[in-house]
């Protein structure tokens, strides 16, 4: 069994095809094929099975996965274990939720390019659950969400509350009473997002009901609402670079509780320049209080 060999079938299992991995990993799809059959000959069981014209991984080809994410992690971090006060450089895998990527994040992304550019740095958007799961199996190196995180594998620093702002069209009659939001259609991500969850439990407490429409996309949601189709509620940072072209008008509300944002990764990688790099800076930013990873180093 080799380093390699646990690539290929982790390339594989992300990509669903040799082929694709192939490409991913440089080199000749019959190498795969053929290194992937020796691994299984020498486990005894198989690991992929064919499905169409891709690969589908097995039960134990699975739960065999699982070690392989880890051993390469492992390894990735003897590395950096040997110079943890190395320049950072390398690959670091970022996920943020669509709120932060688009509202909080850009102008972070340049800073931070500019100060390592011996880092490339891949970001990837998406819902919370896909982020998390993607940082338990080493997919990500860390991820922002907008939830507090409670899992035995991950570790979380605080990083800020993002105001909420209830918006409608430039057209739309004043809202005098929170009452009125009852008759409107509110604009929301599906079931599961922290921003939705956050107005469903402040609207509870007022006794206020809403008829929802659920979109997974700020874009459409901004756009449905600047056309005067009815209210929706949206994280301020995001509302600053997304909604600047619109013509909204904004209500802030009290004791509508913002929402806190965290920097989560595995409690298990250790020292890793390039992300600890990545926390100090949002750190600067945002909570200085708090140098986040970065400690993993000392």
């Amino acid at each position: 069994m080799e380093l390699s060999q646990l690539r290929m079938i982790k390339s594989v299992a992300e990509c669903g095809s040799i082929a694709l991995a192939a490409q991913h990993l440089h080199c000749v799809p019959s190498n795969i094929t053929t290194r992937i059959k020796q691994l299984e000959n020498e486990l005894g069981t198989v690991l992929f099975t064919r499905a169409g014209r891709g690969l589908q991984i097995s039960a134990a080809g699975q739960l065999f996965l699982g070690y392989c994410e880890r051993i390469l992690a492992l390894v990735d971090e003897a590395r950096r274990a040997v110079t943890p006060h190395a320049k950072p450089h390398g690959t670091l895998r970022i996920g943020a939720i669509d709120s932060c990527a688009t509202g909080r994040l850009p102008p972070l992304l340049a800073e931070y390019h500019q100060r390592y550019p011996e880092v490339t740095l891949e970001l990837v958007t998406g819902q919370w659950p896909q982020l998390l799961d993607d940082v338990q199996h080493h997919r990500l190196d860390a991820a922002i969400v907008a939830i507090d995180v409670q899992h035995p594998k991950l570790l979380s620093t605080a990083l800020y509350h993002e105001p909420l702002i209830l918006i409608a069209g430039a057209a739309h009659p004043p809202l005098t009473d929170l009452s009125a939001i009852s008759r409107q259609t509110v604009f929301m991500w599906p079931a599961g997002c922290p921003y939705r969850d956050t107005l469903e439990q402040w609207l509870a407490v007022h006794n206020v009901p809403i008829n929802s429409v659920a979109y997974a996309n700020w874009g459409s949601i901004i756009g449905c609402v600047g056309a005067g189709a009815g209210l929706a509620i949206v994280p301020e940072g995001m509302l600053e670079r997304f909604g600047t072209g619109a013509t909204l008008t904004r209500y802030r509300f009290n004791d509508l509780p913002a929402v806190q944002n965290r920097l989560v990764w595995h409690r298990e990688t250790g020292c890793h320049t390039a992300r600890d790099a990545f926390a100090s800076l949002l750190a600067e930013h945002f909570s200085p209080q708090n140098p986040g990873p970065a400690t993993a180093c000392k």
